[in-house]
C-alpha cells in the first residue's frame, strides 16, 4: 500500500525576507535560530551562456579571479602591484600583435603550432622574456591565499565557488558572530577588484581544463557531443572555455565583462541561519549600498536554438565501457511542459525506475541506465544514458531504450504509480529545506532563473502533472528527428611494460593510465623549469579538480617531482 504524504508537506513554504538596495542588489534573508553558523552566498546572474566566441570561459575565469584579493588583501604593496599590472597589460598587447604573424603562419601551414620555441618570432621571444620577468616581480609582492586565510582564521568553512552555463555562485559558512566580516570581505572584492595574476591564472584554468577534460577517457568526446547537440545555442561551448580563447582573453575584456555582469543590479545574496534580519539590512546598506549600479544592462541571450530537422549521431572510441547517450531537445526552466518532462525523468530513473528494471534487472543488457530532464534558464534537454554489460553492444542498448519509451507511450502511468512519484518529490522538497546550505543554494538558483518565489510555487506544478501530460510531452519531444545519439566503443590500449612495472602507475586504473599517457610520452623531453611551472599550476588548480580525479592528479604530481629530482641530480 502506497503511503501518501499529507497535503501540508507539499504545501510547506520557506519564509524569505526580500530586501532590495537602491542600486538593485537583492538580499534574501532567512533567519533560523539554533545553528551557530550562517550559510552565506551570492550569485552573479552570468554564466557561459552570456559569453561569445573569442571569450568563452571568461565567466569561469572570473570565478578564479575573485579569490585573488583586492586593494587591501593579497599584496604587500598595492601601488607597486598596480604599476606591474599596468606594465603587464602593455607588454601583453604587444605580444598579441606579434602573435598575429605566428597565427598567419599557422593558418598557411608554415608551422604546426604556436607553442614551439622555433615557431616564435624574435620580437615575441624578447617580449615574452620581459613579460615573465614582470610576473616574477609581481610574485614577490603577493600574499598567497590571504582571502582564504582571513576567513579560516575567523572560523569560516566550506568557502568555494562554481560556474555553470547560467550563473556563477560564491558561498561559505560563517560563524554568526563574524557575519560583518563576511559583508566586508565580499563587498571589498566587488568594489575593489584587482584581477592580479590574471595572465598566470589563465594558465591555471588551462591546466584545469587539461585535467578535467583533455586527460579523461571521454572528456573531449562529451564536449564534442554537446557541441553536436546544440546547433546555434550558446550552450554549445564548454563552461571552461575553448583552449584558444583561454589563451587570448585580455584583462581589459575581463574588466568590461565585470562592469556589466558583476554590477549590483545583476547580483543576489542569500543568508540562511542564526542572524538578526534588521542587523543584516543595516550591514547590507553599509557595505553593499555604495556599489554603483551599471548604466549598461546585461544583454539578453539573443541566439535561440534552431529546430533540429534530422537525427544526429556521433561514434567515438575511448578507454571506457561501451555506452550510449540519447539526448532530445526539450524546454527551459518554467516552461509549461517542464514539470511533466521532469516527472518522466523520475519514472525512468533510479533502481525502481523503468529503465533500470527493464535493462539492468530483466533483460541483463546494461550495468546502468538513467534519464534526466535538464531545464536550463534559456533552453533544455532530456538525456538518457546506458552502460552496456559485457557481451552486449551500445546499439542493443539503444534499441532497448526506444522500446521502453514506446512502452511508456502505450501504457500510461496508473494513478498509483504517478502518486508514488509525486510523494518522492514531496519528500525531497522537505529535505532540501532542512539544510541551511542547501536551502541557500536552491533559493539563489531559483532567483537567478525566474525569481526565488518559484522555490515555493514549483512543487505544486509537479503535483498537478497528469498521465495525459506525460503522454503529450513524449509525443511532442521524443522524436527521431529531435534527437542526438552518442555511441561509445571501448578502445583497447596496450599497457607498456614500463607502466606495468612502475609502482606509481600501478596505483591507477587502466583508463587513468591511458589518460596520462600523452604527458608521460613527452616527460623525458620536458625541462626542469617547465616541470616546476606545471607543478605550481597543478597545486593551484587542485581544489577545482573533482574528487574522482584526485588520485590521478597525485600520481602525476609524484611522477613530475621524481623526474624533476632526477634532472636536479644531473645538474649537480
Amino acid at each position: 500500500m502506497a503511503i501518501l504524504f499529507p497535503l501540508t508537506l507539499s504545501a510547506q513554504k520557506v519564509q524569505v525576507e526580500e530586501y532590495v538596495l537602491q542600486n538593485g542588489m537583492t538580499f534574501l534573508l532567512v533567519p533560523r535560530r539554533g545553528d551557530p553558523n550562517v550559510a552565506c552566498g551570492w550569485i552573479a546572474k552570468v554564466g557561459s551562456v552570456n559569453e561569445r566566441p573569442g571569450i568563452t570561459g571568461i565567466s569561469h575565469l572570473f570565478e578564479h579571479m575573485m579569490f585573488k584579493g583586492t586593494h587591501a588583501i593579497g599584496t604587500r604593496d598595492i601601488e607597486q602591484d598596480l604599476r606591474i599590472i599596468s606594465r603587464l597589460d602593455k607588454v601583453k598587447s604587444r605580444l598579441m600583435n606579434e602573435e598575429k604573424e605566428m597565427i598567419r603562419r599557422l593558418r598557411l601551414g608554415e608551422i604546426e603550432n604556436l607553442t614551439g620555441p622555433d615557431n616564435k618570432t624574435v620580437g615575441h621571444k624578447k617580449l615574452l622574456e620581459k613579460f615573465n620577468g614582470l610576473l616574477s616581480a609581481q610574485k614577490e609582492l603577493l600574499i598567497k591565499n590571504e582571502f582564504d586565510r582571513i576567513y579560516t582564521t575567523a572560523g569560516a568553512s566550506q568557502m568555494n565557488a562554481g560556474t555553470s552555463q547560467d550563473f556563477t555562485i560564491y558561498y561559505i559558512n560563517v560563524p554568526a558572530n563574524k557575519l560583518e566580516l563576511w559583508f566586508w570581505m565580499e563587498s571589498d572584492r566587488l568594489s575593489n577588484p584587482v584581477f592580479r595574476e590574471f595572465y598566470s591564472e589563465r594558465d591555471v584554468v588551462r591546466e584545469e581544463r587539461r585535467l578535467r577534460t583533455e586527460s579523461t577517457p571521454t572528456g573531449i568526446f562529451r564536449e564534442e557531443f554537446n557541441s553536436l547537440f546544440w546547433t546555434s545555442h550558446p550552450y554549445s561551448w564548454p563552461v571552461i572555455g575553448w583552449p584558444s580563447d583561454l589563451e587570448g582573453i585580455t584583462r581589459q575584456e575581463a574588466l568590461d565583462y565585470f562592469s556589466v555582469n558583476y554590477a549590483p543590479n545583476n547580483l543576489a545574496v542569500c543568508l540562511v541561519g542564526d542572524f538578526d534580519s534588521q542587523e543584516a539590512r543595516k550591514l547590507a546598506e553599509k557595505y553593499f549600498g555604495t556599489l554603483k549600479r551599471s548604466s549598461v544592462l546585461q544583454p539578453s541571450v539573443r541566439t535561440r536554438e534552431v529546430e533540429q530537422m534530422a537525427e544526429k549521431r556521433m561514434i567515438a572510441y575511448a578507454e571506457t565501457n561501451p555506452e550510449v547517450e540519447i539526448r532530445y531537445h526539450t524546454v527551459a526552466d518554467g516552461h509549461r511542459d517542464d514539470a511533466a518532462l521532469t516527472v518522466v525523468g523520475v519514472v525512468l530513473s533510479g533502481r525502481t525506475g523503468r529503465l533500470y528494471k527493464a535493462l539492468v534487472d530483466d533483460q541483463k543488457l546494461a550495468n546502468q541506465a538513467s534519464a534526466v530532464q535538464d531545464s536550463g534558464k534559456w533552453a533544455g534537454s532530456f538525456s538518457i544514458t546506458g552502460i552496456a554489460k559485457p557481451g552486449h553492444t551500445p546499439e542493443e542498448l539503444e534499441q532497448a531504450i526506444y522500446r521502453e519509451l514506446d512502452r511508456l507511450r502505450k501504457n500510461p502511468l496508473e494513478d498509483r504509480e504517478l502518486q508514488k512519484i509525486k510523494n518522492r518529490f514531496s519528500a525531497n522538497e522537505f529535505r532540501r529545506m532542512e539544510n541551511n546550505f542547501s536551502l541557500m543554494f536552491q533559493l539563489l538558483i531559483a532567483e537567478n532563473n525566474r525569481g526565488w518565489k518559484t522555490f515555493n510555487t514549483d512543487p505544486a506544478r509537479i503535483q498537478a502533472v497528469t498521465s495525459d501530460d506525460i503522454l503529450q510531452v513524449m509525443e511532442k519531444y521524443f522524436k527521431r528527428e529531435n534527437r542526438t545519439v552518442g555511441i561509445y566503443y571501448t578502445k583497447e590500449i596496450k599497457d607498456k611494460e614500463s607502466e606495468a612495472l612502475d609502482p606509481l602507475l600501478a596505483k591507477l586504473s587502466r583508463q587513468e593510465r591511458a589518460a596520462l599517457q600523452p604527458i608521460l610520452v613527452n616527460l623525458e623531453k620536458t625541462s626542469g623549469e617547465k616541470i616546476r611551472e606545471q607543478l605550481v599550476q597543478m597545486n593551484q588548480a587542485q581544489k577545482e579538480i573533482p574528487e574522482e580525479k584526485q588520485r590521478m592528479l597525485e600520481v602525476l604530481k609524484s611522477l613530475l617531482e621524481r623526474r624533476l629530482k632526477e634532472l636536479e641530480e644531473r645538474e649537480k
